[in-house]
């Protein structure tokens, strides 16, 4: 009898348990906790829910690729052993990423990515598995960022939608896509924005030199060789950066704020397609206040080369020269001529402060207009 007792007892407390089980199963369905099961003739399906975070990446990716173009420079054809050409025709090479700011042919990309004028340029765009290649028929680049506005023959391009970096925030959410390792087809990396107003001094190979970038967004998403002037986008599918530059360290890329490409584009259409930007003709590097205290010169900016013709060499700037003061303003590591000039424009007469072989002298300059470098 004891035996029938504990057997019922038992009984009893699994039901209970199993009742209990029920009710919190069914609350949290009621409260939206546990997902409905995924029927297909009835049966729960075999295959896995994707998650919510998954499927609004790739709903943002299946929007926003067919707007993004890989850039291609054509290569010469390989020559054998007996001097005849391998090929009859030459081979073209992915040398980077851009997106389609205008429905009439307008692409933005990155200045080194196009920075020759000897070699032909191409934008590869794949819409929904039609290839499209449109040749680049006019390139016009920024000398302060690393920018460029390309033409294609094209007046049916889908345009993306550009957002506002000034709104980021860090830990935000971002995708960069782009054309890696130069094989013509969009790759996808997502991450966060890990830092902001961040500067980077990334090589140019076509000028030889260090190029400042200041202002820049720090993502941890992986920015691939080729990546460079791909879209950096929000989760809503907007524009907020242009993949430019990756550091030496792991895990860490750079992109452009979308904002300074805005307010070029929209100077370059009100100009009826040109960018204007004002022009000095040196280059030079900074020479710090420790580094000016151990060689006994003042700080400011060691002029390293003047440009044949330029601002600079009308006034009569040389080689050697250390520019102390830039528009009355004291140059330092914070506040370096570059950033001064530009503030200014095309036209503009800037005072000079200008050290040369222990003597300071007083320089009125004259600025020009950059050339499309």
């Amino acid at each position: 009898m004891i035996n029938n007792f504990k057997t019922s007892l038992f009984a009893v407390i699994l039901v209970i348990v199993a009742l209990w089980i029920l009710s919190i199963y069914g609350a949290l369905r009621f409260f939206g906790k546990v997902p409905e099961p995924v029927l297909e003739n009835g049966k729960v399906s075999e295959t896995k829910r994707v998650v919510e975070e998954e499927s609004t990446v790739i709903d943002v990716v299946d929007a926003v690729s067919p707007s993004v173009v890989s850039i291609a420079v054509e290569d010469s054809p390989t020559i054998s052993l007996f001097g005849m050409p391998q090929e009859d025709e030459p081979n073209q090479s992915g040398i980077g990423t851009g997106f389609v700011v205008s429905r009439d042919g307008l692409i933005i990309t990155n200045k080194h990515v196009v920075s020759s004028d000897n070699q032909k340029y191409t934008a590869i765009i794949n819409d929904n598995g039609e290839v499209k290649e449109l040749e680049v028929v006019e390139i016009n680049r920024d000398p302060f960022n690393d920018l460029a506005i390309l033409r294609v023959g094209a007046n049916d391009l889908k345009p993306l939608e550009l957002g506002d970096s000034d709104s980021l925030k860090v830990g935000q959410k971002v995708i960069a896509i782009g054309n890696a390792l130069g094989r013509f087809q969009n790759t996808v990396t997502t991450g966060v924005v890990s830092g902001l107003g961040r500067g980077v001094n990334p090589f140019n190979p076509s000028t030889g030199i260090a190029e400042r970038l200041d202002d820049l967004i720090q993502t941890d998403a992986a920015i691939n060789p080729g990546n460079s002037g791909g879209p950096l986008v929000n989760i809503g599918g907007q524009v907020i950066g242009i993949n430019t530059a990756v550091a030496s360290a792991e895990n860490i890329g750079f992109a452009i704020k979308i904002n300074i490409a805005k307010q070029l584009i929209n100077e370059f259409e009100a100009s009826g397609g040109k960018i204007s930007r004002p022009f000095l003709g040196v280059r030079y590097s900074h020479i710090s206040q420790n580094v000016a205290l151990l060689n006994d010169v003042p700080q400011g900016e060691l002029v390293r080369e003047v440009v044949d013709g330029s601002a600079a060499d009308r006034a009569g700037i040389k080689v050697g020269d250390i520019v102390t003061d830039f528009d009355s303003q004291k140059l330092t590591e914070e506040n370096l001529m570059q950033k001064i000039i530009r503030s200014k424009s095309v036209g503009d007469t800037i005072s000079m402060k200008v050290f040369r072989n222990g003597d300071t002298f007083d320089v009125e300059v004259t600025l020009g207009e950059a050339p499309n470098q």
